[in-house]
């Protein structure tokens, strides 16, 4: 037996294949794959994994949830006074009313927006953003600013500009076949 520790082989059980390895597999038992084709997506499908946990350790950081953040994001984007109906944020989010409900029930709680009548029609609920939501949006849009200029770093402007005009293009196309595909297929609360 040797003093040396046995050095695990390239892929273990608690890690993912390389790229090479998965594409290799994939080639065994699939010929037709374009290895070109596979890996453009499974770099795609990785990285959006890895940053959505990035990102959702630094919302976490802040005391809010992924789910928190999404509705947050939601309300900045619809504009000052940064106020929607649940149906509105429900229909954004790509979620059903009660999942809706239920989020905006625990965001008040933690004072991240308010739940109010609207004044002109007393029948109409209306989300607004609170004081202490927009410093929350306000933290994690620091620390994700940080995370993505580190994450592109090693590309130049022009580089950065031809990424992004490409993703765009798949992104185009995706939405193109489908356009349907916006929303979740599954509430995330």
């Amino acid at each position: 037996m040797s003093d040396t520790p046995e050095q695990p082989g390239p892929q273990t059980s608690l890690q993912e294949p390389s790229l090479d390895e998965q594409i290799a597999a994939y080639q065994r038992e699939f010929r037709d794959l374009d290895p070109q084709v596979e890996k453009v997506v499974s770099a795609l499908g990785r990285l959006n994994r890895r940053m959505n946990v990035a990102y959702g350790r630094q919302v976490a950081a802040l005391g809010i949830s992924n789910a928190e953040w999404e509705v947050l994001k939601t309300l900045v984007l619809a504009g000052a006074p940064y106020r929607l109906g649940p149906g509105e944020l429900a229909k954004r989010l790509g979620l059903t009313p009660a999942a809706m409900t239920h989020r905006i029930d625990r965001m008040a709680n933690e004072g991240l927006v308010t739940r109010d009548r609207d004044e002109k029609n007393r029948v109409r609920v209306i989300v607004e953003l609170t004081d202490e939501g927009r410093t929350k949006w306000l933290e994690a849009m620091r620390a994700a600013t940080t995370f993505e200029e580190d994450l592109l770093q090693d590309l130049s402007a022009e580089e950065r500009g031809a990424l992004g005009d490409m993703l765009i293009r798949l992104l185009r196309r995706v939405e193109h076949a489908q356009p349907d595909a916006g929303g979740r297929l599954t509430d995330l609360d």
